[in-house]
């Protein structure tokens, strides 16, 4: 009963810092997973001989390693079972713990690899295009960056461009050129915007009558 309530709250512990952890960027996401998954593996490799033990339900051992108040040195301790509570731990609870929440943590992580490389071949395999004007996205990225969405709103507006060009294949050309035009405009400066606005609301009030 006690390792499995460590096991539960190491794989809720070790789950929400892989989230907080985990870069934005599909392949980096893809090298990050891989590397957890190898040090999950190194784990599994500096302790076979208490694997083997555990998952064949051998018990020869379970007096000096699962009974209070018991333990023996050189039978592979946790550095933390020194800082533990004796009369509420054995020598070997959490190893046993990290094993199971491993083995979940190890499904998630195939899990979310095998979702993020569907997601990367799904991009590489079909790119969206943008096929609205070229000063229509001009205004969107200015639109994104006068709004400080990107980098705390320290990103360069010539990047953001870039960013915007390769992902929807399209060559904006001197944007900002096109910039200077939609300031000149005398009346109706975010056409743009206020259109897409205006479909918003449109499209929130049409669901709202169903």
């Amino acid at each position: 009963k006690t390792k499995k309530h460590i096991y539960r709250l190491l794989y809720v512990w070790v789950l929400n810092s892989y989230e907080i952890k985990k870069p934005n960027e599909t392949d980096t996401i893809k090298k990050y997973l891989k590397v957890e998954l190898k040090k999950l593996k190194s784990f599994f490799d500096d302790n076979l001989e208490f694997y083997k033990y555990y998952r064949t339900n051998s018990t020869f051992l379970d007096e000096k390693i699962f009974v209070r108040g018991n333990y023996d040195i050189k039978l592979g301790l946790e550095t933390n079972y020194f800082q533990s509570d004796p009369s509420f731990c054995t020598s070997h609870d959490y190893k046993v713990a990290k094993i199971l929440a491993n083995d979940l943590i190890r499904i998630y992580i195939e899990d979310q690899l095998n979702k993020t490389t569907f997601t990367g071949e799904l991009i590489r395999s079909h790119k969206l295009r943008w096929t609205n004007s070229k000063s229509a996205l001009t205004e969107l990225i200015y639109a994104l960056h006068a709004y400080g969405v990107f980098d705390n709103g320290n990103s360069d507006i010539r990047l953001i461009a870039r960013y915007f060009e390769t992902a929807f294949n399209i060559h904006l050309g001197d944007f900002y050129h096109t910039y200077m035009e939609l300031k000149a405009r005398k009346i109706n400066r975010t056409k743009f915007l206020d259109g897409l606005r205006e479909s918003l609301i449109r499209k929130m009030e049409e669901q709202d009558d169903r």
